[in-house]
């Protein structure tokens, strides 16, 4: 009789792709590439005079006879006049498969085969800014395949309706960025290119030496530290630019999380090192506001609670109990948690000190599907619709805001909010019953009922103090128990099923009806004013700093936080699979302390 582990990988078979026996992601014979280096280095390159040729070519992977190329190729364009000519360099991406008896050998083979698969657009030496053009090309072309799956998280606006990535915020980018800095994210942009070309538009061996030696020995290019250059890129070019490049930038993650958690046959799992530390986030002051936002795939957050069994720890992919669930969870894999936090803050110069303000305007979480429709006439439901609200959910948000740690020049943190007081009503109803006239024993009754009711809500928000930051902390508590959803595990020992079956009950369609705690959208959106109660001094929820008078007309560092807790319940299908999952993202903004004229 086959096994429960056999019928899985026969599942997972039937969904995923074909992977080649030498897929893995084991780190031999790679290199961290820094392919922006060698394109800045071409135009004074000397390596044009020796090799007589009009051809380089930079080595980005091989193995065995596979091995994969970029090659710049140098033409002269025609003059523009009779006294100058103009040298454009043509950047052509190529794949070439050697075909020879012995794979250590290193002399090349007349019989080996080249294949171009892209190729870029001219560059012109004797401009300013001779690679503009080739860094648009690729911007354009991660933009344009942006995961748009139709349905009812769908945006009113039509990511089709994006024109071309102007040029200008690129140009200003490479203007205001060493090649040092920039290097890190051509890589990141260069990797995610890289990934739709050879994973959809390549033989199966191109992505599989895609995966094995580009993408694992790089992965921490895909990581928070590399922010810098493109948070400078995602506030030239605009929020709408920013989702779709996020959204295409995960999905390449979340397909690369998963093939690694799958590890059947030769495949071998990376060290999940920085797994948890991938995704993006970046936090900025604009105009009176601190603004933290952060971007991860669902499976690259760090797995707090879960009802996988132990003995399949080591494979995050096998933790389902039932075969038929692959299907489930290949569907929750392709998900993105999308996190906006905002704080309007004022400072005000007083006599003998300085007051800052940081009022909650706006926690925004959106779980976003990672994926494309299949094309038809619609007419057929498939089971990627029916699955289509299955998704996790955020069952609490931390977020915090205040000094860096160890400043010495805050007096006093004041908060604006009151630990909460459960409104509770008591009924009691006495009734008293006697019998009148003449009787031999009077009889007298007494009746005492009591009944009380208690005012729940789905979120249950406190504030609290962490040295001088203020702590704004919601929680997502079931209506009907009052349990905590993040942190909710069933009674330990098996056995009784109630407990559980009632959980998935309360959350059972929970994108739909009068009483449900999400939008439709599956997400949750939390106003500062409206959630907090507003009035007071500190307005909606706010919190309140007293700084030293000596700070006045310097620039602080303030600190900001957030910590997102999502769950999954099964919504719309049967299946007994939950958990949840965390990710914590923190950055510095600017405080500047500089009185104006009309302070």
């Amino acid at each position: 009789m086959p096994s429960s582990s056999s019928n899985q990988t026969a599942t997972i078979n039937s969904i995923l792709p074909p992977v080649p026996e030498f897929f893995s992601f084991q780190k031999r014979n790679t290199v961290i590439m820094d392919v922006w280096s060698w394109i800045c280095e071409l135009p004074e390159s000397e390596s044009w005079n020796e090799n007589g040729e009009n051809s380089l070519s930079f080595e980005l992977a091989t193995h065995l006879r596979h091995s994969m190329k970029l090659k710049a190729e140098r033409t002269l364009a025609k003059p523009s006049d009779d006294d100058s000519s103009e040298a454009s360099l043509l950047l052509s991406f190529s794949l070439q498969y050697f075909s020879s008896s012995s794979p250590s050998n290193e002399e090349a083979d007349p019989k080996s085969s080249e294949t171009t698969l892209w190729v870029s657009e001219k560059c012109n030496l004797s401009q300013d800014q001779p690679f503009l053009p080739l860094v648009l090309q690729i911007l354009q072309e991660i933009i344009s395949r942006a995961p748009n799956y139709p349905g009812y998280d769908c945006s009113s606006c039509p990511r089709s309706q994006l024109q071309t990535l102007k040029p200008e915020p690129v140009s200003w980018i490479l203007d205001s960025h060493s090649q040092e800095s920039f290097s890190s994210f051509f890589n990141l942009i260069f990797l995610t290119r890289l990934f739709w070309l050879c994973v959809f538009e390549a033989p199966s061996e191109v992505g599989s030496l895609y995966f094995r030696s580009l993408l694992s020995p790089n992965l921490e290019t895909f990581s928070c530290k590399h922010a810098p250059v493109l948070k400078t890129f995602f506030l030239s070019v605009g929020t709408d630019v920013e989702l779709c490049f996020m959204r295409t930038f995960s999905y390449m993650l979340a397909k690369s999380l998963l093939f690694r958690d799958i590890g059947m046959g030769a495949l071998t799992p990376a060290k999940p090192t920085s797994v948890s530390k991938l995704g993006v986030s970046y936090a900025t002051e604009s105009h009176g506001m601190w603004i933290l936002k952060g971007y991860i795939p669902v499976n690259a957050m760090d797995c707090v609670v879960s009802n996988r069994r132990p003995n399949v720890e080591k494979n995050p992919f096998y933790t389902l109990i039932e075969p038929k669930e692959s299907v489930l969870k290949y569907t929750l894999a392709h998900q993105q948690l999308e996190a906006v936090i905002q704080f309007e803050y004022k400072a005000a110069f007083c006599d003998g000190f300085i007051q800052v303000q940081a009022n909650l305007d706006n926690i925004r979480l959106h779980v976003v599907k990672l994926g494309f429709k299949n094309k038809g006439d619609g007419s057929q439901v498939n089971e990627e619709d029916v699955l289509l609200k299955e998704k996790h959910f955020p069952s609490r948000v931390r977020v915090w805001v205040g000094p860096e740690v160890g400043a010495n020049y805050v007096g006093s943190l004041s908060l604006g909010r009151s630990t909460d007081n459960v409104e509770r009503e008591v009924e009691m109803q006495k009734i008293l019953q006697g019998s009148l006239g003449k009787v031999k024993v009077p009889k007298v009754k007494g009746k005492a009922r009591m009944a009380s009711k208690t005012k729940l809500k789905n979120w249950r928000w406190d504030q609290d103090v962490d040295g001088n930051a203020a702590v704004f902390d919601g929680i997502l508590c079931d209506n009907t128990t009052g349990a905590e959803i993040a942190t909710w595990k069933p009674p330990s020992g098996g056995g009784d099923n109630s407990n559980y079956l009632m959980m998935v009950n309360n959350f059972a369609r929970r994108y739909s009806g009068g009483n449900r705690a999400f939008t439709k959208s599956g997400g949750v959106v939390f106003a500062g004013a409206e959630e907090f109660g507003g009035g007071g001094e500190n307005g909606g929820g706010g919190v309140g700093w007293r700084l030293s008078k000596d700070m006045e007309g310097s620039v602080l560092k303030w600190r900001i936080g957030v910590q997102v807790w999502l769950s999954y319940f099964p919504n719309d299908v049967k299946a007994s699979y939950f958990e949840t999952r965390m990710v914590d993202w923190c950055d510095e903004v600017d405080l500047p302390l500089i009185p104006s004229k009309h302070t």
